[in-house]
Parts: C-alpha cells; structure tokens; sequence
C-alpha cells in the first residue's frame, strides 16, 4: 500500500533511521520521532493523524505502552504495532489487550515488518472509510424533518403505510409522500434498507 502513513516513535536514532529507511523503501510515508512527548505535541498541533503507529517498547522517559495509553485517552483509533524485545513481551500482551494491533519481536524481519505495517495501514483505510460513511448516513438522518423521522421509524418497524397514517393522524397519501421522501433523502429502496441503516447506529 502506497503512500501509507506510518507514525514512526524510536529513540535510538540509528534503529529510527534504518526503520524510516526501509519503510520509505517500499513506498510509505514516514514521520519518525524520538519519543512520546514528540509525537504527542505534533498530534496536538494538528490534530488526529491517518496512518498507523510504530512504537519502540523500551523507551525513556516514556514507554512504547505508556504512549499508547496517551493515544487511548485522545481517543486514537488507530492501528499500534509494537517493537519489542524479548522481556517485554508481558507489557505488550496486556497492550494488545488494549486494542494494540500487533507486535514484533527483535531482531525482527525486515520483509515481515514492512508486510504487518501494510496489513495495519489496509485497516485504517478501512476504518477510515467507515467513518467516512458513518458521518454521511449521520447527515441524511439530520436532514429529515420530524414528521419523516416519525415516518421514518415506523416504515423500519415494518408498518403499513395505513398503520401509520392512524398511529399519525394522517391521511394514507400523506404517509406516502413522507415515506417518499425519507426513502429519497436516506438513499435506499426499501424498508428494509432503513431499518438496516438504523441498526448501524
């Protein structure tokens, strides 16, 4: 995957600059820091990044795990790959169970590295596109009025258009003309398509 976003924190600068180094080669974007702290005040400036996190465990003064912490309190969804040596392998298990998307082992593989960081950065483009569509079907439902979101619920609860319009008080032609429009400005065909979207929430 081109063009990948890959948030390198390593404060060795020699492992740092081979590790920038060989991502670059394989046609990633690299943004290599030397601790938390750095990264931490980058993210602050400017805000939620894309891409995914590359964390040395053993860090000072602050740990690969710690950062990740940091991250989950910001609310960062996205994927965290550890670099880890042996004895650190308890730590990094209970930061997996964080949500951590995986570990390597040092001395690690350069080819299985770059592979694992590419499988992490296909997650966030997923993760990225389901936000994406979370945020468009979140504006249709705000664009419906409050009769249609009456309308609305009822058609995914599989009512009849002659149920609603006495659960209403309206005429069958007037549920029609509502359930017209919710189909319209919500994209869909059926009720079904509503309540399935709806689910989503």
């Amino acid at each position: 995957m081109a063009d990948g976003w890959v948030h390198l924190v390593d404060d060795d600068p020699g492992v740092r600059d081979a590790l920038a180094f060989l991502l670059r080669s394989r046609g990633l974007t690299v943004r290599a820091f030397d601790g938390g702290a750095a990264l931490l005040a980058a993210l602050d400036v400017e805000g939620p990044p894309r891409g995914v996190f590359l964390l040395d465990v053993r860090m000072e003064p602050m740990t690969g795990t710690r950062l990740h912490d940091e991250l989950l309190l910001r609310g960062l969804k996205n994927p965290v790959l550890f670099l880890t040596g042996h004895g650190d392998i308890p730590m990094v298990v209970e930061a997996l169970k964080k949500g951590a998307f995986d570990f390597l082992e040092k001395p690690y593989s350069d080819n299985a590295l770059a592979d694992r960081i590419e499988q992490a950065l296909a997650v966030d483009a997923a993760m990225q596109a389901e936000g994406a569509q979370a945020a468009e079907r979140d504006a249709r439902l705000a664009s419906l009025t409050e009769r249609e979101r009456e309308v609305m619920t009822r058609v995914a609860a599989g009512k009849l258009n002659k149920v609603i319009a006495d659960e209403l008080n309206v005429s069958v032609r007037t549920v029609e003309v509502h359930r017209a429009r919710v189909f319209a400005k919500l994209g869909v065909r059926s009720a079904a398509e509503v309540a399935t979207l709806l689910a989503g929430r």
